[in-house]
């Protein structure tokens, strides 16, 4: 699916540009000639991407506070968006268990307040909500997650995005539907790949650890996540909130999706330290890659897979990336940053080389025609 002519001059709000995923995606959105207006916090790392993609051309970007609902109505208004892709959020699962207070307050009341302000803005079509792949109830079992099963939770975190869940649909079913707004929601996690600083992600822990010399500590390396790269979720956001807007009443797409990697992508924590730990650039590769963290470690699921069959079927969606690339993507991308490129221009080129890629992938038959 070519994305430039729908996204052409489009009004697109989207909350959480400053996180690594939020700008990635306002770079992408930029580069296809959207009308880019934003609402964050301020970076909470140094570096940040969002930093190093500027300077960002002609767009109006708020370091706000979503809890803050009287300010969120005044940015709605003035921007007059048609799309708005939430992303804010409090992204972690430890921190979620030093602040869950904060964390519902941003993940839950920060969505309902961001649903308000869109409900004072006749200019909505489309909110496309990002939730993620820890909203199920993980029982263990190790069967992929599909969109039908049941929602859950135990750590504040999941418990946090779980509950956003349940929000949307409330307010689709109470205030958006009848307007002929669509509502919907994208779950998708573990995602890698340039620009990322974050603490307690895997990624920049992996940098930091070995442009330090020194193996990184693993809390449960035995874990086995979903893991892809960061273009192929977006890729997925951005082929939604496009069919969401296109489609007729009577044939809208579901009413959330899952965009994961494939089967041969998902993989334990320690196996993608050492292969990051063996990338060029990323260290000189000598020693171990990691280390057990020593200590009691806060719960986290063993194992945790998501179908993504529904979003393949209904939009045509499927990963680009498989691992090995998106690992070599990343590692290209933070050797690139420590040789002073512009990485503005590094990440662009990035975006084009992954767009070709989908366009020359081929047709898949059970894509919809």
């Amino acid at each position: 699916m070519e994305l430039a002519p729908f996204w052409h001059g489009r009004r697109v709000l989207v909350t959480g540009h400053t996180g690594f995923k939020g700008a990635w995606l306002c770079l992408w959105l930029e580069k296809l000639g959207a009308d880019v207006s934003a609402v964050a916090l301020a970076p909470d790392t140094a570096p940040s991407l969002y930093a190093l993609l500027a300077p960002w051309r002609g767009a109006q970007h708020h370091i706000q506070d979503i809890r803050d609902l009287a300010r969120l109505r005044e940015i709605f208004t003035a921007a007059a968006p048609e799309i708005v892709i939430h992303m804010a959020a409090q992204a972690l699962v430890r921190p979620s268990y030093d602040d869950p207070v904060g964390t519902f307050e941003t993940n839950l009341m920060g969505t309902v307040n961001v649903l308000e302000a869109a409900r004072a803005c006749p200019s909505i079509k489309v909110i496309l909500a990002v939730t993620s792949d820890k909203v199920y109830a993980n029982d263990g079992h190790g069967r992929p997650f599909t969109e039908t099963d049941a929602l859950g939770g135990n750590d504040p975190y999941s418990a946090s995005k779980a509950c956003t869940e349940l929000v949307c649909r409330s307010y689709h079913a109470s205030f958006f539907k009848h307007r002929g707004v669509r509502l919907a929601t994208a779950r998708a996690g573990n995602v890698i790949g340039g620009g990322d600083w974050s603490k307690d992600r895997l990624v920049p822990d992996v940098v930091r650890a070995r442009e330090a010399g020194e193996p990184i500590a693993l809390r449960y390396p035995d874990a086995v996540r979903p893991w892809q790269h960061v273009l192929d979720p977006l890729g997925g956001y951005l082929m939604y909130a496009e069919a969401l807007a296109r489609s007729a009443e009577g044939s809208l797409p579901p009413p959330a999706l899952n965009f994961g990697p494939d089967e041969l992508s998902s993989a334990t924590v320690s196996e993608i330290a050492e292969a990051l730990g063996k990338a060029e650039g990323l260290g000189d590769g000598r020693g171990e890659a990691w280390k057990q963290a020593p200590g009691t470690h806060a719960g986290e699921a063993a194992l945790l897979k998501l179908d993504s069959a529904l979003a393949r079927r209904t939009l045509g969606w499927r990963p680009c990336l498989g691992l090995n690339d998106a690992l070599a993507w990343t590692a290209d991308w933070y050797r690139a940053n420590r040789a002073n490129t512009d990485m503005r221009a590094f990440s662009l080129a990035q975006i084009a080389a992954y767009e070709k890629r989908r366009a020359t992938a081929g047709a898949d038959p059970s894509e919809p025609a």
